[in-house]
């Protein structure tokens, strides 16, 4: 059998089967009918033809060979780590973590929520704050999101944004990208003897300072009084923390720090030449409310036991779009559940003795370079030992990589040398003999005592017990037989294609040449990864039709956020800075909003009419309206109604004859793909999401990928590498994001090859339909496009039923969980509906089973109007029903236990069951937890 008939669900039977349902005779024929002919694309991609998955194996075998795995001793916040075997198998190559989705639906994600409740506690133990977040997408933007929180929360009038000159490089060029949009000034400032004689002085006013500890230089510092002069100014601080090192030194939230940013990358998340790694952000009190990203939260469930959920910004991007916190809609669960589990196997002594043992082999290398008459720049370090040799600088990084050795050269006089778990006592040799050193004794103390931890950390009992390898095994397999992902049943989520992550594609991402090699390795040792990202880069091309795709985007978010920029640009360099209106239709996605405001553009909405499309007459009244401002209109398409609006080539002459830009949304891609070419009918840039369309697993919520592809006319602005001066903008850390995992998607292109692309497309659409024919009968079909036809998922409309019987969309929801389904995506984009999304991944006994349980709650919403079943006290309104409360003693509800437990089709013996019952949001918004809580808690309950 070739990939694309095991990647396709529903064989050539199935769909005959499927057709009839709607009328069809073929794939062809349905999509003749479905698609408009204004953007029909009729060619051939210009891809190579399908390889099996053995060619495709051994292609990138013969890639990865490309790439050279040295000991990676560059430093700049990547540092080697070791993965815990446990870990590995059962996180990172377990389809039960990262085939699952974002825990929008709590009852049925408590594991993940837990792991991520772990890592918050981790953090907030670490740096001394009271909360972090759930992940964000690297160091660099987990520093700009405190920035601009810093500028919401500070009360100074100043839009100086004071910066340490010893920050890490990358951190400041994506600062620097965010700062300029929003008319933020960074003042880059030595802070090594701010406010001293000799020392540059702090500005007169500043709103927020940023400090690294430790700098990029490995030099550590006592950043007490800078803290303090800052607070005196009314600025808000924030803290770039090494967590590692912060289990020997002093943590930033008892120096006065307000915020402390950074990355867990160390904490056994392979390298990855960039990614992706879980970020990490924290506040003191107060500030919580203003944390972008995700924050899970202590809450209660209907019996009053303890369960986990995400807290307050839960779809704030849909709720409150441009006057939301930040365009992030997600974290990297599966890094940040990764670098958890590494702190939980390890504990609180495990660390210390890491950190200890990194600190030693810095204080080695020092030693030895002292002791050869090398200048050493700094006393005090943990891990990273920067040196002065005059003229000699890239001498000695060649004879380190000659050796196998990679070292930061820092300019034509310096090199940095950054030590960690994996370096040993012969990498020091090797290190010192390139500086013409050998070994020596070592001084006893290098850190001055005033920056000595003396506060324990990781005191929760979760930290303290699953040492043994038995013990962390059954601690996995616990959490994770709470939750519910693909290698379970089907996720139809609308607008996020949880589509098959094949287990072919998934492999490559833990082999030592992809996932060992430091993003600032030199050129010569990532052949394999720069073939590799060209490769995808020009595939995603032909396939979307644009000129130009730059993959740096580690998140959906982030690639929105570049295209606007790339707009941003482009019409600047024309002399029409002015342009800053950005039109987007009341259907978009909450994250359009946001981003268009962080690349300084104002947001003004267009109206839909009443078939979910596009209202042509109130856009042509904004253009008419904001024409000599206006930048770009943002529309996805097909639109998040789940249709092929056929006025889309209309909408873009409108626009361009206005000196508009257009961009059209990639998140609903995988229904274009082979069929249609946005670059072709009118739009001049997308962002595309590799974690839908291409098969890079959702994780759990992150990690994602989401290049930006652009028309010729945009290629010059597209993110440049953030190590290189010049005006390109980074968006992310690294200059290829979250390359680890693109394999994945290099993968699923290579064995599905053009033909079966369009076939995937197809298929798509086809179980779309299939689904809306069987339950149109049961609940409407809000839209429908060309003949009555959905793209690749529809719109259920619940509202009558909620209106004529109160159940809800949350009852609904809740019931699917009994029967065995995750719930579709609930009241977006139109609040009381649930939007279906099947994919093409799914095969014809799985479509049915779910139309059945649809059908069936029908049934149960029947007995409620008739009657039979109170309003309060029904199958659907308890829902979702645990072992426990079908099992208990006292059973006084209306309807029977076999109803509650075993509803119409499900089987007794491939039962999941949730670990909780129907969650309290509202209470856990009231009493906002957000650390690991007592044992205790539970045992009450």
């Amino acid at each position: 059998m070739s990939f694309a008939s095991r990647h396709i669900g529903p064989d050539t039977d199935e769909q005959t089967h499927m057709f009839k349902s709607i009328g069809y005779a073929s794939l062809d024929a349905l999509m003749d009918a479905a698609v408009p002919e204004v953007i029909r694309w009729r060619g051939s991609l210009n891809l190579p033809a399908a390889a099996s998955e053995e060619e495709a194996i051994a292609e990138l075998r013969a890639i990865a060979a490309g790439n050279t795995v040295a000991t990676p001793m560059i430093g700049l916040g990547y540092y080697g780590t070791v993965t815990p075997a446990v870990i590995r198998r059962n996180v990172l190559e377990n389809p039960a973590w990262y085939t699952a989705y974002t825990p929008y639906q709590p009852e049925i994600s408590q594991g993940r929520l837990e792991a991520l409740l772990n890592f918050q506690t981790m953090v907030t133990d670490l740096t001394g704050l009271a909360t972090a977040n759930a992940s964000m997408l690297d160091e660099g933007t987990a520093v700009a999101e405190a920035m601009t929180l810093a500028r919401r929360a500070s009360k100074s009038k100043s839009q100086v944004y004071v910066v340490d000159a010893d920050t890490l490089p990358q951190t400041l060029s994506v600062l620097r990208t965010r700062a300029e949009p929003l008319n933020i000034e960074l003042a880059l400032v030595d802070l090594t003897h701010a406010g001293l004689e000799g020392g540059d002085p702090l500005p007169e006013a500043f709103f927020g300072l940023h400090l690294q500890y430790p700098g990029a230089s490995g030099a550590v510092r006592d950043h007490l009084s800078l803290i303090e002069a800052a607070h005196a100014a009314g600025a808000l601080v924030t803290v770039a923390a090494d967590l590692l090192a912060l289990t020997l030194l002093r943590a930033p939230g008892e120096m006065g720090a307000d915020i402390a940013a950074g990355t867990t990358q160390r904490f056994g998340v392979p390298l990855g030449f960039g990614g992706p790694h879980a970020g990490y952000l924290a506040v003191r009190s107060g500030l919580e409310r203003s944390l972008p990203g995700r924050l899970v939260g202590v809450s209660k469930d209907a019996d009053g036991a303890p369960a986990y959920r995400l807290a307050l910004q839960t779809r704030e991007q849909h709720i409150r779009r441009e006057k939301a916190t930040s365009n992030i809609c997600t974290a990297q669960v599966l890094l940040a559940v990764m670098a958890s589990m590494y702190a939980v196997y390890h504990g609180p002594d495990g660390l210390r003795a890491i950190a200890r043992r990194t600190h030693d082999r810095a204080r080695e290398i020092a030693a030895g370079l002292a002791a050869a008459g090398v200048t050493i720049e700094h006393a005090a370090f943990f891990d990273t030992v920067t040196a002065r040799v005059p003229g000699r600088a890239a001498e000695v990084v060649a004879a380190a990589a000659a050796a196998g050795v990679d070292l930061r050269l820092v300019d034509e006089d310096r090199v940095s040398v950054a030590a960690d778990e994996t370096t040993t006592a012969a990498n020091v040799s090797t290190v010192l003999a390139a500086f013409g050193a050998a070994p020596a004794p070592a001084r006893d103390r290098v850190l001055p005592e005033s920056l000595d931890r003396t506060t324990d950390f990781l005191t929760h009992p979760v930290f303290r017990t699953h040492h043994s390898e038995t013990s962390m095994l059954r601690y996995l397999r616990q959490l994770s037989d709470r939750d519910y992902a693909l290698d379970r049943g089907m996720i139809p989520l609308g607008s996020c294609t949880m589509k098959l992550n094949a287990t072919t594609e998934m492999e490559p991402v833990s082999w030592p040449e992809f996932a060992d090699i430091h993003p600032y390795a030199p050129a010569s040792q990532t052949a394999g990864y720069e073939h590799l990202v060209a490769q995808l880069e020009g595939w995603l091309a032909e396939i979307t039709g644009y000129d130009a795709v730059s993959v740096q985007p580690n998140a959906g978010s982030q690639g929105e956020l570049a295209g606007l920029l790339a707009i941003r640009g482009y019409h600047r360099s024309r002399g029409d800075a002015h342009r800053d209106v950005c039109l987007i239709p009341s259907s978009a996605h909450g994250t359009n909003a946001a981003s268009a405001v962080m690349a300084g553009m104002r947001v003004v909405v267009v109206a839909c009419d009443d078939q979910g499309n596009v209202d042509l007459a109130d856009l042509r009244a904004k253009i008419e309206k904001h024409a000599a401002q206006l930048a770009a209109i943002m529309v996805t398409y097909p639109s998040t109604h789940g249709v092929y609006e056929t006025s889309i080539a209309d909408l873009c002459a409108l626009v361009h004859d206005a000196g508009g830009q257009v961009y059209v949304d990639g998140a609903n891609l995988n229904a274009l793909v082979g069929f249609a070419k946005p670059g072709r009918f009118g739009a001049d840039v997308s962002h595309l999401n590799l974690h839908k369309t291409f098969c890079i697993p959702h994780g759990g919520g992150g990690p994602g990928v989401g290049p930006v592809a652009v028309r010729s006319h945009l290629a010059g602005f597209l993110p440049g590498d953030p190590l290189l001066a010049g005006d390109h903008h980074a968006v992310s850390a690294a200059a290829h994001g979250s390359a680890g995992i693109l394999p994945i998607s290099w993968a699923y292109l290579r064995m599905m090859g053009p033909d079966g692309l369009a076939q995937a497309t197809a298929a798509a659409v086809l179980a779309a339909n299939y689904v809306a024919a069987r339950l149109r009968d049961h609940y409407p079909v809000l839209y429908a496009g060309n003949n009555g036809l959905v793209a690749h998922e529809c719109i259920l409309d619940l509202r009558p039923l909620t209106k004529a019987t109160g159940v809800t969309v949350d009852d609904v929801a809740k019931r699917l969980i009994d029967y065995g389904f995750h719930a579709p995506t609930m009241s977006f984009p139109v609040a009381g509906t649930l939007m279906v999304e099947p994919t093409e991944s799914e095969d014809l006994v799985e479509l049915d089973r779910f139309c059945a349980a649809m059908i069936a709650i029908r049934a149960e919403i029947d007995r409620v109007a008739s009657g039979a079943w109170p309003r309060d006290d029904n199958p659907l309104a308890n829902a979702p029903h645990t072992a426990a409360a079908v099992s208990a003693d006292v059973w006084e509800h209306a309807y029977p236990r076999s109803v509650a437990a075993y509803p119409s089709g499900v089987s007794p013996t491939a039962k999941y069951w949730p670990p909780v019952r129907r969650i309290d949001g509202a209470y856990g918004d009231r009493n906002l937890v957000c650390s690991c809580p007592s044992p205790e808690a539970f045992e009450e309950a």
